[in-house]
């Protein structure tokens, strides 16, 4: 935009009917002016419709004026009009700040506008993007350092017990186009592992490691190798019956199964056994997978694996493979997981999200889920619960022809 451009706000308020975006642009035609930015909401139906408009030097404000404001007494509204530069326009939309809460308390709001007030920014729009399970609040905030309001927000998050995610505005996230997901406690409620160890009676010696590798003490490739030969001499009949014994995180259908129809490449990156990411691909319909694979001899586990270890360098070796494979930047690329051999993931991504993570990873995360949906995540995206219902609603045509979940399959999320 040229800097000598001036912008123009206008903002129509009143009572919801059909025909005001008509009336008003019809208006606006009239007017050498071009649209930069334009929202509407609707409340209990009473509408909130603002347009951001530019145009060089100064136009006429009171042909403008009075035409707007005709046009609004016609419609029994009330008409605001304010001018600004250039420079406010491009200032607009810089961040988009998602706050997530189950419930979200006033406090929340409260403090969280505060420190962006304190932050010299400006909250340019407040929108809400769910209701259920969770409810979603989001701020597009322009004249803000987004690493100090990072910083300062995720200490106030922290404190109220509420997650806030901040991401540069405008179009980005809308970009992103591949979505990869750990599988232990992230995707799955489980640790595989520690259910494979119960069937080898080995549960705590197996789940002492375990606790150890995911806070960061120790090597997970090291601690990989010696849990898995704790599980020798098991039948390998019992990774067929695993599915029976898994459980999702609840949201997780319905954030696959929302990304899917929005065109997303979905996929694990797990550092458990390809047994069970195998299942999880056909189930889910995920387009890629990659796991470790125990060893099997005789029908039995042998205590070792075959192949590479998929370890923190190997799920980001994975995800740049999927990436490249997809034809997507890594820029574009979702990462999620909660423990420390997803860091090297989370980082390489475009957006590293942390789901009731460890503190370390949380640290690390461009944002952080802690509320038990996985579905949270669309919400970072921008997609709105609304969103998701209605595709889901466009689907119930088409129900008579889904093909039913197999015996033993976990509930859906």
């Amino acid at each position: 935009m040229n800097g000598n451009q001036t912008t123009v706000l206008v903002t129509l308020t009143g009572r919801d009917r059909p025909g005001v975006t008509y009336r008003l642009f019809s208006a606006l035609a009239a007017h050498r002016l071009s649209v930069l930015d334009m929202e509407q909401v609707v409340i209990r139906g009473h509408l909130v419709l603002g347009v951001l408009l530019a145009g060089d030097g100064a136009p006429d404000l009171t042909a403008l004026h009075r035409e707007i404001t005709g046009v609004a007494a016609d419609l029994g509204m009330q008409a605001e009009i304010t001018l600004g530069s250039g420079e406010s326009a491009r200032r607009r939309g810089q961040l988009h700040i998602t706050v997530l809460g189950r419930p979200l308390e006033p406090a929340v709001i409260a403090a969280i506008a505060g420190r962006i007030s304190a932050s010299g920014a400006n909250i340019d729009r407040i929108g809400r993007l769910a209701d259920r399970p969770v409810t979603c609040i989001e701020f597009d905030v322009s004249g803000a350092d987004p690493a100090a309001l990072r910083t300062a927000l995720a200490r106030e998050s922290a404190a109220l017990g509420a997650d806030v995610a901040v991401q540069r505005g405008g179009l980005h996230r809308r970009a992103m186009r591949l979505v990869m997901m750990d599988v232990d406690s992230t995707l799955l409620q489980q640790e595989v592992i520690d259910l494979l160890a119960a069937r080898a009676g080995r549960a705590a010696e197996v789940g002492a490691i375990t606790a150890a590798a995911m806070r960061g003490d120790a090597d997970f490739a090291t601690a990989l190798r010696q849990r898995v030969r704790l599980l020798a001499g098991l039948d390998a009949a019992v990774l067929g019956e695993m599915p029976a014994e898994l459980r999702l995180s609840p949201g997780a259908r319905t954030l696959i199964r929302t990304l899917r129809r929005l065109g997303y490449r979905c996929g694990v990156v797990s550092g458990g056994f390809t047994q069970v990411t195998g299942w999880l691909r056909d189930e889910l319909g995920l387009d890629y997978a990659a796991a470790n694979t125990l060893e099997i001899s005789g029908g039995k586990l042998t205590g070792e694996l075959t192949g590479p270890v998929i370890d923190r360098a190997g799920k980001a070796r994975a995800l740049r493979e999927f990436a490249a494979e997809a034809g997507v930047p890594l820029s574009q690329a979702v990462a999620i997981g909660d423990g420390a051999n997803d860091l090297d993931m989370i980082e390489a991504a475009g957006l590293g999200v942390a789901f009731n993570a460890k503190p370390a990873v949380r640290d690390a995360a461009d944002a952080s889920v802690s509320v038990p949906n996985l579905d949270a995540v669309l919400y970072l995206l921008g997609i709105s619960r609304d969103d998701v219902e209605e595709a889901d609603a466009g689907d119930e045509a088409g129900a008579g022809q889904r093909v039913p979940l197999p015996a033993g399959s976990p509930p859906a999320g």
